[in-house]
């Protein structure tokens, strides 16, 4: 199909590496783009990956083996057709980031320097400046987006979609009020019409109290795509990252630290990570994060410790070169924290990072919901499972979002605005309203969510979160700036995770369930270990 044919227009909502590379495959079929964003362009979570990308791009790799690790870390919850492309595609991809100019790390060689994280079998991980992956990529690709005709709408925020005759057909926005504006600027209402609409407005991490998320991921993607009626599943599955610095505000030390050899003690200089699983430390994030918290429970809440001392020299001044090279965002913040870590442990604790569940998709993001395409972290493509494998996010946002672009392109040309099939989802089960509910602020909910539906649950926490929400989903708002639209946004989140969660009676990856005894749990996630540690 040659460039000029299709001339649909297509507006994509949010500008991390999902959106904005669909964004510029579909200007590449000829398609007329327009890309909001609730902040400036370059605000996403994706700057924020430290991590890196996953990706066989070593002779010595195998994509089988990038398959399988993925479908191993999902607890057999995976869609292996999704795992499948994401791995065969993943290459292809990277080639293209770094044809963009993405500059990942290199040897003396000119080889791309290895990587290895938690619950991959080989050292696949590519880096960016050690550990500024996330912020290299959100460079590139806006640089490239910039020298495009796209055009672009910053301090734009989704209100809902606009659906006609059964298909989506543009959004309803409020652009303009500047969250850092004192008193902030009143925003004006804006709808505009399209042909087709990609969500790619990441995850709903502001549900938490303790977050790696930035402030603007509050679930405005799934909540709009609920209340047009799209499928949304999964949403019990939320990823916890292990380490987050235990003092000031939050900020993630990445998995790749752990793959250096740093290790997780308790107070009393004790490893404890192989108690839960014998890949210690670089177990699934699930496994890790839990062993954590109920350490942290045995010490009465205090933080354990990530240990890096051990690191690169046994001279303290050499490795305190080293860490700073190897991790030069991660060794600022813990400076500027006050602490030594080339001297020192560090305290650590877990927080919500990543959603695996979302708007469900097919595998090229179109939505059951014609005209509305779903990508990156708000989307459940089935890549993930009920455990996202460390570094595929940033994979998948590129692979999904290359097809999206690409299917869009392909819908409009024949005019067919294809949707995958409804499957059962989980509504929320009708419960009485606490009557001694606090009054809602998003603090509030965000204890909630921590206390009774964060990385441990049980029937009866889950209950009474359950009765909280709809005590404040029954309170009448208005909302008319975008911080109200937000609270609604999470409140619909929250019901609906709340209501996934009690429906899941197992517990499985990122879904812990204290009331469940293990043996319940499915037989590929009682196999995660067998398969880690290569029984099977």
């Amino acid at each position: 199909m040659g460039a000029g044919v299709v001339t649909v227009h297509a507006v994509v909502v949010g500008s991390g590496i999902a959106g904005l590379t669909v964004a510029l495959h579909a200007i590449e079929h000829g398609c007329r783009v327009t890309l909001v964003t609730k902040d400036v362009l370059e605000h996403a979570n994706t700057r924020y990956a430290q991590g890196g990308i996953a990706g066989v791009m070593f002779d010595d790799d195998r994509v089988e083996d990038h398959i399988r690790d993925t479908l191993v870390a999902g607890a057999g919850l995976s869609d292996e057709a999704a795992v499948r492309v994401l791995a065969e595609e993943g290459p292809a991809r990277i080639r293209e980031l770094v044809d963009l100019g993405v500059a990942f790390d290199r040897g003396d060689d000119g080889a791309f320097v290895k990587g290895l994280e938690a619950a991959h079998s080989y050292p696949r991980i590519l880096h960016s400046g050690g550990d500024a992956t996330g912020t290299a990529i959100e460079k590139a690709l806006v640089a490239r987006l910039r020298a495009s005709d796209v055009r672009v709408i910053e301090h734009a925020f989704l209100v809902d979609l606009v659906v006609r005759g059964g298909r989506v057909r543009g959004i309803e926005l409020l652009v303009g009020e500047h969250p850092d504006a004192s008193p902030a600027v009143a925003g004006r209402r804006e709808t505009i019409e399209s042909d087709a609409v990609v969500l790619a407005t990441g995850g709903a991490g502001e549900l938490y109290a303790h977050t790696t998320n930035p402030s603007v991921a509050t679930g405005d993607g799934i909540a709009a795509a609920l209340r047009a009626g799209a499928d949304v599943r999964e949403l019990e599955f939320y990823q916890f990252h292990p380490t987050i610095i235990g003092t000031g505000d939050a900020f993630l030390v990445s998995e790749a630290v752990r793959g250096e050899g740093a290790t997780l003690i308790d107070e009393r200089g004790r490893r404890f990570a192989f108690d839960a699983h014998p890949d210690g430390e670089l177990a699934p994030r699930d496994v890790v994060a839990r062993a954590i918290a109920h350490r942290m429970e045995l010490q009465d809440g205090r933080p354990v410790f990530l240990d890096a001392t051990h690191l690169y020299s046994e001279d303290a001044a050499e490795r305190a070169a080293f860490l700073a090279r190897r991790f030069p965002t991660i060794d600022a913040a813990v400076r500027a924290r006050g602490l030594d870590w080339a001297r020192e442990p560090i305290p650590v604790t877990p927080a919500a990072h990543y959603l695996m569940g979302g708007v469900t998709t097919d595998l090229d993001g179109r939505t059951t919901l014609p005209g509305l395409y779903a990508v990156g972290e708000v989307a459940r493509t089935g890549v993930h499972g009920a455990n996202r494998l460390a570094s595929n996010s940033l994979l998948e946002g590129a692979v999904f979002g290359a097809r999206a672009g690409d299917a869009i392109a392909i819908d409009a040309a024949d005019g067919i605005w294809r949707a995958p099939a409804r499957l059962s989802a989980v509504a929320p089960v009708s419960v009485a309203p606490d009557p001694n509910a606090p009054a809602f602020s998003r603090g509030a909910l965000q204890e909630l969510l921590w206390e009774d539906a964060g990385l441990v649950r049980d029937e009866e926490g889950l209950r009474h979160a359950a009765s909280v929400l709809a005590a404040w989903r029954a309170a009448a708002r208005a909302p008319g700036s975008e911080a109200g639209f937000e609270d609604e946004n999470l409140l619909v989140v929250a019901e609906r995770l709340v209501a996934a969660a009690r429906a899941r009676r197992e517990s499985v990856g990122a879904h812990f369930r204290r009331d469940v005894p293990s043996a319940s749990a499915p037989a590929a996630a009682s196999a995660l270990t067998s398969l880690t540690t290569g029984a099977a």
